[in-house]
């Protein structure tokens, strides 16, 4: 349980609690109530995003048996639920609760700050995390890897010809 506290608590947390408060307070930003169709986009963004962030936990910790974290990755490699749409969709997720801040914040700061995570976790997933999950899961994620984009769903790709 300590695990999944730190992990909560470093990561997350940080990321859409912490660092947009900072973000906020350090712009000299001002509240401005935004507009109706703006609020009802943030409220439905946020619900989303949570449950989407909520569901890839409770897999991570049901069958991947592990945390978010990448100092204590699941055990076993998830593709079913989520996973089976999208390789990241926990990071959709937590995009998902950013963007609902931005629309209930009206903040720009906050969208550069939605580019720069954004921007940060396609670096580090190239760069570290596909090759650590190849590494330790095998053919069986290059595979899922082949079969299952990044970030967009399946259902979004542009048909070849």
């Amino acid at each position: 349980m300590f695990e999944w506290i730190k992990a909560l608590l470093i990561l997350p947390f940080n990321v859409i609690v912490i660092i947009p408060s900072l973000i906020l307070t350090f712009s000299n930003y001002t509240y401005t109530k935004p507009n109706i169709l703006y609020w009802i986009i943030g409220i439905l963004l946020l619900i989303f995003g949570v449950s989407l962030f909520i569901w890839t936990i409770v897999l991570f910790n049901n069958l991947g048996k592990g945390t978010l974290a990448p100092w204590n990755p699941p055990k076993a490699l998830i593709t079913c639920g989520p996973y089976s749409y999208i390789r990241n969709p926990m990071i959709v997720g937590i995009m998902l609760i950013l963007t609902a801040e931005y629309f209930l914040s009206n903040s720009m700061h906050i969208i550069w700050w939605i580019i720069i995570f954004f921007t940060a976790n396609n670096i580090y997933f190239y760069l570290f995390e596909e090759k650590q999950l190849e590494k330790n899961f095998g053919k069986d994620y290059i595979q899922y890897k082949n079969n299952v984009p990044r970030w967009l769903p399946k259902y979004f790709k542009l048909k070849q010809k």
